[in-house]
């Protein structure tokens, strides 16, 4: 059985967030573990408190799954800290999985910031250098490449931006624009486009971790890039179209859609 460690915040509406990575490592048919770097009391009309673990905490959590249970890959999420970051940088730099899936957790989907400045830049300069892919949406895209994105053309222009200090493969969510959802992968130098359609559905919540997540098992299956960011638009497509409605709010995705009674 392939191993996904998922290192993030709790949620504990269960929508986003380490439930969220979980489910959907869990309908992959593979052993979820996770190391959270922070609890949260939040549902789905919103975040109400947060409480951080500490940086010796996380590491403890880092060593025990490394030096039992090795995974196959790695997703990173929600980390609140420049310590936290730090704490993380070092136990990837002492274990060296591979397949490691960072998606930058900085902008909320309503345009707020999550992350203080110190820890946008520890993020920046320590964590996305190490990462296999990062997953930005376009707030945090325009984040990190300093720049608007209104059109198709702009997420090219902040890939390309951004591939000049990292490395690591590129997928910038387009959800947030007005005229299309197309995702842009930008890897070895190579536009991909992936064509997104809208679904009727204002049950979101979590999209972005379940997506990330969802290429992090493809990726421990041994897959390539463009392929296991395929599969993962499919399974999140059809968590969406599943019409699950729970909650006052935005609601979760059915992680589970595909299992069958």
């Amino acid at each position: 059985m392939k191993k996904v460690l998922t290192i993030a915040g709790s949620d504990c509406s269960g929508g986003a967030g380490i439930q969220a990575d979980i489910k959907t490592i869990t309908a992959h048919n593979m052993y979820a573990m996770s190391a959270i770097t922070a609890l949260t009391a939040q549902n789905t009309t919103g975040v109400y408190g947060v409480l951080d673990s500490t940086p010796e905490f996380v590491g403890q959590q880092l060593d025990c799954i490394m030096t039992d249970i090795f995974p196959d890959s790695v997703k990173i999420g929600m980390v609140s800290s420049p310590e936290i970051i730090h704490k993380i940088v070092e136990k990837l730099e002492e274990y060296k999985p591979s397949n490691i899936v960072v998606d930058p957790v900085m902008i909320s989907t309503s345009g707020s910031r999550l992350l203080s400045e110190s820890a946008i830049d520890a993020l920046i300069s320590k964590l996305i250098p190490l990462a296999t892919i990062i997953t930005p949406n376009i707030h945090e895209a325009e984040a990190l490449g300093e720049m608007e994105i209104t059109t198709k053309e702009d997420m090219q222009v902040a890939a390309q931006k951004l591939s000049k200090t990292y490395k690591g493969a590129i997928l910038i969510k387009g959800g947030h624009l007005e005229d299309t959802a197309d995702d842009l992968l930008y890897s070895n130098g190579e536009f991909t486009w992936f064509p997104g359609e809208r679904i009727s559905n204002p049950n979101t919540h979590g999209t972005g971790c379940t997506l990330s997540s969802a290429i992090a098992c493809n990726l421990a299956n041994g897959h390539d890039i463009k392929t296991s960011i395929q599969e993962a638009k499919h399974y999140i497509t059809g968590a969406l179209e599943a019409g699950l409605d729970l909650g006052n709010g935005s609601g979760p995705l059915n992680h589970c859609y595909a299992i069958k009674n």
